[in-house]
C-alpha cells in the first residue's frame, strides 16, 4: 500500500470513528416522536340491559340483545386512539337457573349463541359463537345478586366462557356488540329452539377491556409576539 493510499484509508476510518452512531444510521433522535406505551383498561360502555354484579366474581354482567341497528346494542366508545386497538371481553350463555329442574334431572340445555361486532356504519368486524352446555350448578360462571327471591339472586346465571379479541381498525371510534341467534336443545328435544326475533337477550358479556396507544396530546401553538 502507497503512503497515499494509506494515508487515505487512515482518514476514512477516523471520520467514520467520528461520526455520531444515529448519523450512521441516517437517523437523529432530535424531532423523534416518542411513541405512547399500551394502554390497557376497562373499556366505557353503554348497557341497555344490565344483568348485574356477580356475587362472587364481582364482575358486572351486561346482556346481549338481538337486533340490526348498531346503537341498540352494547355501544363501546373508543378513546382517542393510534393505531388498531384491540378489544377483548367475556362471552357467556344466558341460564335460567333452577334448583328444583336439577333435583328432577330436567335441567339440561345445550346452548349455542352468535353474537357480532358491527361499526357504527352497521359494518361487521367479526363474528363469534359461545357454546356449552348446562347440567347443575357447576356450571354457572356466576349468579347474580339483585332478585327478591330467596338468597337475594336473580333466576338469570352466565354460563359457559368464550374469551374474544379482536382487533378494530384505527380509524374506528367506536363499536357496538349485537346479538344475531340463539340455538337452545332441551333434554325432551334433539331438535333445538331457534331465537331470532328483535330486542331478545341472547348472551351475556363481562370483563370488557381495551388495548391500545393513546393519541398524542396537541401543544398549543406559542403565541406571537407582536
Amino acid at each position: 500500500m502507497t503512503d497515499v493510499r494509506a494515508a487515505t484509508f487512515c482518514l476514512a476510518v477516523l471520520c467514520v470513528l467520528a461520526t455520531p452512531l444515529a448519523a450512521q444510521r441516517g437517523t437523529t433522535t432530535r424531532g423523534r416522536a416518542a411513541q405512547a406505551p399500551p394502554t390497557v383498561e376497562p373499556a366505557m360502555f353503554t348497557c341497555p340491559s344490565p344483568l348485574g354484579e356477580g356475587v362472587k366474581t364481582k364482575r358486572q354482567f351486561c346482556d346481549v340483545q338481538t337486533g340490526r341497528d348498531p346503537a341498540d346494542g352494547i355501544v363501546i366508545m373508543l378513546p382517542p386512539h393510534t393505531g388498531p386497538v384491540t378489544l377483548t371481553f367475556d362471552l357467556h350463555n344466558r341460564h335460567i337457573y333452577s334448583e328444583e329442574l336439577i333435583r328432577t334431572k330436567q335441567a339440561y340445555r345445550h346452548y349455542t349463541a352468535t353474537i357480532g361486532v358491527l361499526t357504527a356504519n352497521n359494518d361487521l368486524l367479526s363474528r363469534f359463537v359461545v357454546q356449552n352446555e348446562f347440567r347443575n350448578a357447576a356450571d354457572v360462571i356466576d349468579r347474580v345478586a339483585g332478585d327478591v327471591s330467596p338468597g337475594g339472586l336473580k333466576a338469570v346465571a352466565p354460563t359457559g366462557l368464550e374469551s374474544i379479541t379482536i382487533e378494530i381498525p384505527a380509524e374506528v371510534e367506536s363499536v357496538s356488540i349485537l346479538g344475531e341467534k340463539l340455538a337452545v336443545i332441551r333434554p325432551d328435544s334433539a331438535v333445538p329452539d331457534n331465537f331470532t326475533a328483535a330486542g331478545r337477550p341472547i348472551a351475556v358479556v363481562s370483563n370488557v377491556m381495551l388495548q391500545y396507544r393513546p393519541a398524542p396530546v396537541r401543544r398549543p401553538a406559542p403565541a406571537r409576539r407582536r
